[in-house]
């Protein structure tokens, strides 16, 4: 089933009003009431879950996308509707940079269509990451008719199971072995992660760089192997770090063994035995070995057990 066939030129509003993602999901909830009997006499308790599920965490996926949505039960129905805020509305991303909100895409479906739910919110994710310009095009049209046109020609398909692709963010960028310790420390702090893939020039993928690794280059090598280091009084560990972050690279550090990946297409299943009996924290996702994205853990939480 295409994404285009969830929609109808109704469920698109071109001047959405609001100041941030939750009052333009209002905004475009009260509008598709309007024309919508079923919707209507569910607009309260449709706000009230959508609301909810912002306050939760944000539903902004970049590239100017946020995508509201909530699961109810005996809604016995899947409804996308698109908006357009009718000014400039800016958020916060993941990493704390300010990106303008260019279109708003509400999802609702009932609580047992939680597999439905992210496919179609994988197929907005694949328009934004795979077919921008489409998006763009999509962005700058506002016309029902021919934003239903558009993603018809698209052709991105919503598929039955939930594979690696849908599970996967983009989420930290990856570094290459050229990046400095500095470099790699603060994009840890900065977007709140503890690890970033390492890839080639060509992105293919290499292997992770961690805080671990950091944090061993800053040791002395001898601390590795001794029980108890209470007899050290002399020096301060990271001196060599600190020294040293500017200029040194990433190239002998990061880390090659014991790194997780999946292909593409991999099933949730085996993403989640993986987790399960690996230990693990971070599945790396690659194609052909070029690196796509990353699966956290908290990823089969977020958009599985609790979407």
């Amino acid at each position: 089933m295409k994404l285009s066939s969830y929609l109808s030129e109704k469920m698109i509003i071109s001047n959405l009003k609001g100041n941030n993602i939750s009052e333009l999901a209002e905004d475009l909830i009260t509008k598709i009431a309007e024309h919508n009997h079923h919707f209507k006499s569910e607009e309260a308790l449709i706000k009230k879950y959508v609301l909810k599920r912002e306050e939760e965490a944000s539903t902004y996926l970049g590239y100017g996308v946020a995508i509201p949505h909530a699961r109810m039960e005996y809604f016995d129905d899947i409804l996308v509707a698109i908006g357009f805020p009718e000014k400039p509305v800016k958020t916060k991303t993941l990493t704390n940079q300010e990106e303008e909100i260019k279109i708003v895409i509400l999802v609702i479906s009932d609580v047992l269509k939680s597999k439905k739910i992210l496919k179609i919110m994988s197929g907005i994710s694949k328009l934004a990451l795979k077919n921008n310009k489409v998006l763009e095009r999509i962005i700058s049209e506002k016309n029902p008719h021919q934003v239903i046109k558009t993603l018809e020609e698209a052709n991105i398909e919503i598929d039955k199971n939930i594979t690696a692709e849908d599970l996967m963010t983009t989420l930290p960028k990856p570094v290459t072995v050229d990046n400095t310790l500095e470099d790699v420390a603060k994009r840890i702090i900065m977007e709140k992660v503890s690890g970033v893939p390492v890839v080639d020039d060509k992105m293919n993928f290499l292997g992770e760089i961690t805080e671990r690794e950091l944090i061993s280059f800053g040791m002395p090598k001898y601390t590795t192997i001794l029980n108890d280091l209470n007899f050290m009084t002399v020096g301060e560990p990271f001196e060599n770090y600190l020294v040293n972050e500017k200029i040194t690279t990433i190239k002998e550090l990061y880390r090659k063994e014991g790194v997780i990946t999946v292909d593409k297409e991999a099933s949730l299943m085996e993403i989640s035995y993986l987790f399960m009996t690996k230990g693990i924290t971070r599945i790396y996702v690659i194609d052909n070995n070029r690196y796509l994205g990353v699966i956290l853990r908290t990823d089969i939480i977020r958009k599985i057990l609790h979407i």
